[in-house]
């Protein structure tokens, strides 16, 4: 560790420089010869550094997205060159090159992060040998070495024996009880870290060799942080449990704000977003109307949660536009009545649909309106004026003409006629 940290030595003085001028702040309020002035020094050091690397982790984002967007692609090359070791790395090597992703880019905050690390052990290294380093001078070398935390001195270590430890006006147990206590809580975080961006913004629908190996790290990583943390000083601890707690935080807040498509958190997201706009009847934000825009541009190819979206706009009487904003649909535009009153498509009552009926009902039905047609043309008839008839009604007919009527016959002029039974041969 020594070695590695020597190697950043380049950026001691810088680093040293940024805590001297923390503690010159710091020590006017809590005391110079203080753990707080020391301790919040580093924290703020921590500070410092992330905000400094936020375009990287914007980056890193972006690219785990564009990785998970491509395992199902690579899944098909490694099925496909399982056998052929050199075409299937140059195969992924033509795919990384296509769709413009970089595997390295995930890791660009913790490499950017490394060389201010190894500075602030080499930095805390010196403090504990009694040497200047960086600009820290002698004075501030010997305030360093008096300011404790919850009794640890700053350059103390886990497994540092009682005779350094109590070179340092200290006692062994607190310095092993604090020490614990921060390894515990740092890789405590870094596991909660790793497993809500499993448990939540991964894309479920997708079973791939990358959610197995982040599973595996979700492991790992705190096992490492563990067993290194009780190499580290205290300081160290402190700085590496700060950017823990930040990188836990940052996180939180992407997974809310910008999830991962498919996952458990743009559900959630989705259903808020939904709340928000059917109750404003707009989006607000620029980030909003970026995922509304990504969820119409995607089609029939939207996943459930997205769908779901699409759908609770249509029954809100909204509609997602290509641009990413809400406007409302035609179907519940307003349109004016001619006494001023504003009625809109949804208050409309809806036709209802005629039941389906039985055969027999039907049947019945047809008789009874044929049997009203029959009462209403009797009804026109009986109220014609009698000198309407023609004449031809009024001369009588001749007797002995030996045919028989129609009425006689039983057979009316507009009424059904009698079958005719069939000849025999």
């Amino acid at each position: 560790m020594d070695t590695i940290a020597s190697f950043f030595s380049f950026i001691t003085t810088p680093v040293s420089w940024v805590i001297v001028q923390f503690h010159t702040v710091y020590g006017t309020i809590f005391g110079p010869d203080t753990g707080w002035a020391w301790g919040l020094s580093i924290v703020s050091l921590v500070i410092l550094i992330r905000i400094c690397l936020i375009p990287l982790f914007v980056k890193q984002i972006k690219a785990t997205r564009a990785m998970q967007t491509l395992q199902p692609e690579m899944k098909k090359i490694q099925e496909r060159y399982k056998n052929d070791k050199q075409r299937q790395s140059e195969e992924m090597m033509k795919l990384y090159k296509e769709s413009g992703t970089n595997p390295l880019s995930s890791c660009l905050p913790i490499l950017a992060q490394s060389p201010f690390f190894f500075a602030l052990y080499h930095v805390l290294n010196g403090i504990a040998s009694g040497k200047t380093i960086g600009v820290i001078n002698t004075s501030l070398l010997e305030s360093a070495r008096k300011a404790h935390i919850f009794g640890a001195p700053l350059a103390a270590k886990f497994k540092d024996s009682a005779d350094t430890i109590t070179a340092m006006h200290a006692s062994v147990t607190d310095v092993r009880v604090v020490t614990a206590i921060m390894i515990i809580l740092m890789s405590a975080s870094q596991f909660y870290t790793q497993r809500q961006l499993m448990t939540k913004n991964v894309d479920t629908t997708v079973k791939t060799p990358f959610m197995q190996q982040q599973k595996m790290l979700m492991y790992v990583f705190p096992v490492m942080f563990a067993v290194f943390g009780i190499n580290f000083p205290v300081g160290v601890l402190v700085y590496w449990l700060t950017t823990n707690v930040w990188t836990m935080g940052q996180q939180m807040y992407v997974i809310r704000n910008n999830p991962n498509p498919g996952s458990k958190a743009q559900a959630a997201y989705l259903e808020r977003l939904t709340k928000h706009v059917t109750h404003h009847g707009k989006v607000r934000r620029r980030s909003e109307r970026t995922i509304v825009k990504a969820i119409v541009a995607k089609g029939r190819d939207r996943n459930e949660a997205e769908r779901k979206f699409i759908n609770a706009l249509s029954k809100a009487g909204l509609a997602a536009q290509a641009d990413g904003s809400v406007v409302k649909s035609e179907a519940q535009a307003v349109a004016q009545t001619e006494g001023g009153t504003a009625v809109t498509a949804a208050a409309t009552p809806r036709r209802q649909q005629p039941k389906r009926q039985s055969k027999a009902q039907r049947q019945q039905t047809g008789t009874k309106q044929q049997d009203d047609a029959d009462v209403t043309t009797s009804l026109e008839k009986s109220d014609e004026p009698q000198d309407a008839k023609p004449a031809a009604a009024k001369q009588p007919q001749k007797s002995g003409s030996g045919t028989r009527s129609k009425a006689q016959s039983g057979q009316s002029k507009g009424g059904p006629q009698r079958p005719k039974s069939p000849s025999k041969k």
